[in-house]
């Protein structure tokens, strides 16, 4: 609730710090009147105190369930619409602190600056009243539809070489007859905003702003009667290329902008894909290096070996070893780890050899050890304790 000044004649004084106090009472008296349009916790079914993967987790099962594609109950896609704009909320660190302490109101407020932090109470009545000389007014972002999220799950092998990948993805558009559905509204300010305004006394108004879904833009107001195109919109399937560029990391997004679900009044929002990779049998990643593990005898470890690998591409190469290696010996393989990005070469690989010692010998291989390895044997050294 914003309630706003009018200038007139004979009002309540000269003083600026008397009217200012004056409001501010005003406004605090009317926040406690705020009543939020959805509390998102309670959307999602979850505490306040809910972790990301557990907000994560409730979103997906919340979203599969009203779902417009699976549930054709009436207020599903609505009710849809605000989970996704919930979790895109909840999910994002300094919207979640923004919304927990100042509620959606101050969110929107937050959204509509652009983004910047406040500068408390003092600040906000600056902004509403033009106490403390001359307010700006801000321009409206263009709002849009909720962001989507959905894992794409690649094998090593796939973020070695890079991928092509053709999709089809399910979305909801407006019907081609909605704008025969929307009628003059001068009391909408906006997409779900409307805004009405209330004399308390004698040169004193009021402005209340209330959530309502059927305030498609300024000015505007949807028809819930109307016959041309009583559901808003229809499902529409449509085809994306996912291009996995080469060397992509665990997290990163390929972005599609402006193909999610429309709305009158909205911009479509994006559509990104979450890279996740599927664990290797033999290799395993940390950013652009591989690790293997490798066992080899005794024997080789000793005298030396050469070995052959397969590569994550299918290719083989040969890793030469000339020295003795010791239990636990890493090797560090220049230029056979992950591409880089922006063609800036490759990764390396490290190598952990184990040492896979004999369970047992028999006298003669003893023998013929002790006579190589000469005076190295410690039964050989007489030592007093």
């Amino acid at each position: 609730m914003l309630p706003t000044r009018q200038t007139t004649e004979g009002g309540c004084g000269n003083s600026t710090a008397a009217a200012s106090a004056w409001w501010k009472c005003l406004f605090l008296l009317t926040l406690v009147q705020v009543v939020s349009a959805a509390d998102f916790y309670k959307l999602l079914g979850i505490s306040r105190d809910a972790t990301l993967k557990e907000i994560k987790k409730a979103y997906r099962q919340k979203s599969l369930e009203y779902h417009p594609d699976k549930n054709k109950e009436e207020g599903a896609s609505e009710r849809f619409a605000e989970i996704n704009y919930a979790y895109e909320v909840l999910s994002d660190q300094e919207k979640r602190d923004i919304y927990n302490r100042h509620g959606e109101e101050g969110l929107k407020r937050h959204e509509q600056r652009g983004g910047g932090g406040g500068g408390g109470f003092d600040d906000i009545f600056e902004q509403m009243f033009n106490f403390g000389g001359g307010g700006r007014r801000r321009g409206n972002q263009e709002q849009t539809t909720p962001s989507v999220e959905i894992p794409l799950h690649l094998t090593l092998n796939e973020l070695y070489s890079g991928k092509t990948l053709e999709v089809k993805y399910v979305r909801q558009v407006l019907c081609l007859q909605w704008e025969m559905c929307v009628k003059q509204a001068p009391e909408c300010h906006g997409p779900g905003v409307r805004v009405i305004r209330q004399q308390l006394a004698p040169g004193f108004v009021q402005t209340v702003q209330q959530a309502d879904e059927k305030c498609v833009a300024q000015g505007k107001m949807w028809n819930p009667n109307c016959k041309a195109c009583p559901e808003r919109t229809q499902s529409e399937s449509i085809d994306l290329t996912i291009e996995v560029a080469a060397g992509l990391r665990v997290g990163e997004r390929i972005t599609f902008e402006g193909v999610t679900d429309e709305r009158p009044g909205y911009k479509p929002g994006d559509l990104h894909f979450v890279i996740f990779e599927e664990p290797h049998a033999d290799y395993h990643r940390d950013r652009d290096d591989l690790f293997k593990t490798m066992e080899i005898p005794l024997v080789d470890a000793l005298t030396g070996f050469s070995i052959t690998l397969t590569h994550l591409d299918g290719e083989p190469f040969t890793v030469d070893v000339n020295e003795v290696t010791d239990c636990d010996h890493v090797l560090r393989v220049h230029g056979k780890g992950m591409p880089r990005r922006n063609g800036r070469g490759f990764g390396d690989l490290y190598l952990t050899f184990e040492v896979d010692f004999p369970d047992e010998l028999t006298a003669a291989q003893k023998e013929a050890i002790r006579a190589i390895l000469g005076d190295g044997s410690s039964s050989s050294k007489n030592e007093e304790l």
